[in-house]
């Protein structure tokens, strides 16, 4: 983040901190929990976006932990920086503090009125996402291959924009080829995700478009040419404007209002949601989305309490 606080100095500094703050055992282990699992998860300290993301996956109690352990962190390290300031060196000491405030501001913890819902689409909408962007030009073939590898494979926002066609690989799987994705995630781990043929036809589609090679997803002008890559925001606003022309085809006006703020994570939800509810083990879910921890997807997941059936029922007591 910057030479006046080392990189290497961060996760120490993190945890030094928070042990010796002038707070309960019991706070200090919370603090200390929930950055472990952040840090499992492939995040970095140092990554607001990252935070956010990560964040946004919490119950509003760890969202409160990790809001608090990281303003905690954060104020140490801008009075560490405060500390260092020199008249040469106050150009410098002064980005360091506004990256450190922005660490601070990258959590929300709001209260539960004000808390955004999480979206998960049902197989039905997930249809009726992808036909909004039926059309056959670029731009809506672009889209299209973007919201699937989203709600079709999974991936993170920014794994998709830094997906190229030589990431996918065709394998033998039990008797029949199949197309999987090679993905790099959080922390530079490597995954593979194997995808549906219908997306694979997609990304060949797409592939003979732009030349097969280098960036899946690419930019596209108003006149339907083709650029350079996509970025995340940009991707971003691709999810939120079909989410919009969605609602608009909704008759339901709470549902709608809420498939309006779609966002990529949602769609990725949706992907884990979809796998569960047909029966894929979660461990497997987890794998598929690159989760450090079989918990981090528990997360992801709408459940509700079947109270019909229960494991007691099939205990021999």
């Amino acid at each position: 983040m910057s030479d006046l606080v080392p990189a290497s100095d961060h996760l120490h500094h993190a945890f030094m901190t928070i042990n010796t703050a002038n707070l309960a055992d019991g706070t200090k282990q919370k603090y200390r929990r929930v950055v472990r699992r952040y840090l499992d998860d492939g995040g970095r300290l140092t990554d607001p976006d990252q935070l956010a993301t990560y964040a946004a996956g919490l119950p509003a109690s760890g969202r409160a932990h990790l809001k608090a352990a990281v303003k905690l962190w954060s104020t140490a390290m801008i009075d560490r920086a405060k500390g260092s300031a020199t008249p040469e060196n106050v150009n410098t000491v002064q980005a360091t503090i506004y990256r450190f405030e922005a660490l601070q501001t990258a959590v929300n913890a709001p209260s539960p009125k004000g808390e955004k819902a999480h979206i998960w689409l049902t197989r039905s909408e997930v249809m009726q996402l992808m036909d909004v962007a039926a059309a056959s030009e670029n731009q809506a073939r672009r889209d299209r291959l973007a919201l699937g590898l989203l709600v079709g494979a999974g991936l993170r926002r920014n794994e998709a924009v830094n997906l190229t066609f030589e990431d996918a690989t065709i394998q033998a799987v039990n008797g029949r080829f199949r197309t999987v994705l090679n993905i790099t995630g959080k922390g530079s781990k490597n995954r593979i995700v194997p995808i549906s043929d219908k997306l694979a036809g997609m990304l060949d589609a797409w592939g003979a478009a732009v030349g097969g090679a280098g960036l899946v997803l690419r930019s596209v002008d108003k006149g339907g040419n083709i650029g350079s890559g996509l970025s995340a925001a940009g991707l971003f606003e691709i999810v939120r404007s079909y989410g919009r022309m969605l609602s608009d085809r909704m008759t339901n006006g709470k549902r709608a209002g809420e498939i309006a703020k779609l966002a990529p994570h949602d769609l990725r939800r949706t992907y884990a949601q979809i796998g569960y509810e047909s029966g894929v083990p979660i461990t497997q879910i987890s794998k598929l989305l690159g989760h450090a921890s079989v918990s981090t997807t528990q997360r992801y997941l709408n459940l509700s309490l079947d109270l019909e059936t229960t494991i007691s029922d099939f205990v021999p007591v």
